[in-house]
């Protein structure tokens, strides 16, 4: 794989994160360098890591579930699509009350913006790309 694929594959990857960090900044709980920081840091931190263990993961399980991924791959995007469906009509969403640069908030937004990641290194995997 060469540069320019992984230069695209990075951008693409970079823009839900991208998207949080805008939906964060225009919600004005997160200020100052601080909460930037600890934000970017998050963030990248995850994106890296689910890769990897995505990549990790695929190597592993790539044997056992070779005849059936396709199916997986498309149970997993149903129920993602439903639940995104679900959610906007949910009259009961809410912005966020406090910093989302703290404590358990940017946990699960760390880890909800880089099942991309996860599932991008899951792939290199199965194509047998040496990261």
């Amino acid at each position: 794989m060469g540069f320019i694929e992984i230069l695209v594959i990075s951008i693409g990857l970079a823009m839900d994160a991208f998207a949080v960090s805008l939906g964060i900044g225009t919600s004005q709980k997160a200020n100052g360098l601080r909460s930037i920081l600890r934000l970017s840091f998050h963030l990248a931190f995850f994106q890296g890591l689910m890769t990897l263990l995505g990549w990790l993961g695929g190597s592993y399980i790539q044997q056992f579930i070779e005849a059936f991924d396709h199916w997986v791959a498309f149970g997993l995007l149903v129920i993602v699509g439903f639940r995104m469906i679900y959610s906007g009509f949910n009259p009961e969403n809410e912005g966020y009350r406090q910093d989302p640069t703290r404590g358990k908030t940017l946990v699960i937004l760390s880890v909800a913006c880089s099942i991309d990641a996860l599932a991008v290194g899951l792939s290199l995997a199965m194509l047998s790309v040496n990261i």
